[in-house]
């Protein structure tokens, strides 16, 4: 569940209800949908990005350029979106 949006910047965390994992959500668009990728964040990322919104939005980015697929909640199928 979100607890934080940035519409402006197209991000957002939150905690995931059934694992408690937190997470920084980013949009993205295939041809066929568009959907969020989540990226799993620890309970210190997580309390730090709340706290400070330009960490978040670096953080952000650097999952917008791929840079933290390991931390992929779902991995993506073969018909990955694009920020």
């Amino acid at each position: 569940m979100d607890s934080f949006v940035d519409r402006s910047e197209r991000y957002s965390l939150g905690v995931e209800q059934d694992s408690a994992t937190a997470y920084l959500s980013i949009p993205v668009s295939s041809s066929l949908t568009d959907y969020e990728e989540y990226y799993a964040l620890s309970a210190e990322e997580y309390s730090a990005f709340v706290a400070d919104a330009n960490a978040a939005r670096a953080f952000a980015e650097e999952c917008r350029r791929r840079a933290h697929d390991e931390r992929l909640m779902l991995k993506p199928g073969w018909n990955r979106g694009t920020p």
